[in-house]
């Protein structure tokens, strides 16, 4: 399962999920990208586009722990992070785990539990560990969340604030097939394809695979003047007129982090612009606040940051 070379073994990955997922190459290589720099996913996109079924079949083909989480309005932190019970036998107070001591945790519609909930999941993706009592619980050191939203129902949603969206490595928006691809999820779903089944998938690659890629990511060069074209990008949202709240210095090194791993997944040791407009939009349209009147006139996140690219100048 392990092999000489992790790239083989990620590419392998994203073979295996296309057993089951048709198309959204995008989208895997992003979560990918994220898994290489440790970072955790929001994915947007309407009920039915096989956002649940991405998320499994990537723990099966790395053969990870895989837990999901369905969020609810009266889901207490506790539900997700674990809660001190009573041993009968001795008396004692003993922490039973909850489901984010996984290596791969879904969180199933995240807008809709209260913010105390979505406080409490965030606390652990940014520590990586549960506090009980004054004892500290490291998780999985491949924990990751995947978390979902709709992007289109409101009623009854708790949106996330800025300050805990920024906790996202990445937002990938998970789109409606073109029409052959669906023709073909018709046929595969015809031929008899069970997307709650899926223990036909093999697990292509391993933890080992995955903490040697983000080894091999964390070595990828990068160059000054690439690096500057970064920190340019970033500084340009904080002083365009469309934006209210520009990105931080975290959001800088997140964009960072995703260019050298989409940089390493395309097979280079090094970093170029190109990679860095690649993964401009996922790494930053959730850490900006636009304007209410911008957003009024239907200006969007992912338009403001299409104008900011085609203005800052391009190292050569």
């Amino acid at each position: 399962m392990s092999g000489d070379d992790p790239r083989d073994a990620l590419a392998a990955v994203r073979d295996e999920i296309a057993r089951v997922v048709v198309g959204q190459e995008a989208v895997v290589t992003g979560l990918l990208a994220a898994l290489l720099v440790r970072g955790h996913v929001l994915l947007e996109g309407v009920p039915g586009v096989a956002k649940t079924l991405l998320s499994k079949a990537l723990a099966a083909s790395l053969d990870l722990d895989f837990r999901r989480v369905q969020f609810t309005p009266d889901l207490m932190p506790s539900d997700v992070t674990g809660q001190l019970v009573l041993d009968r036998t001795g008396g004692a107070l003993t922490f039973r785990r909850g489901p984010v001591f996984t290596d791969l945790l879904l969180a199933d519609e995240i807008n809709r539990t209260p913010p105390k909930t979505q406080a409490a999941l965030l606390e652990a993706m940014e520590e990586r560990q549960v506090s009980a009592e004054g004892e500290r619980h490291a998780l999985s050191p491949i924990f990751t969340v995947i978390a979902t939203q709709n992007p289109v129902e409101y009623e009854g949603t708790y949106p996330l604030p800025e300050a805990q969206l920024d906790r996202f490595q990445f937002k990938l928006h998970v789109d409606y097939p073109t029409r052959e691809q669906e023709d073909e999820v018709l046929a595969r779903h015809d031929a008899g394809l069970d997307p709650h089944d899926l223990s036909g998938l093999r697990a292509v690659a391993s933890a080992a695979d995955l903490e040697a890629a983000r080894a091999a990511v964390r070595a990828v060069h990068v160059d000054p003047a690439v690096r500057g074209y970064v920190v340019d990008l970033v500084r340009a949202t904080r002083e365009s007129p469309s934006v209210e709240l520009g990105v931080s210095p975290r959001g800088a090194t997140a964009l960072l982090r995703g260019a050298k791993a989409w940089a390493w997944l395309a097979g280079r040791d090094f970093v170029t612009p190109d990679e860095v407009k690649t993964m401009a939009r996922p790494s930053l349209r959730h850490r900006l606040q636009l304007r209410p009147e911008v957003e009024l006139e239907g200006g969007t996140a992912d338009g403001v940051l299409d104008g900011i690219l085609a203005s800052v100048p391009v190292p050569r």
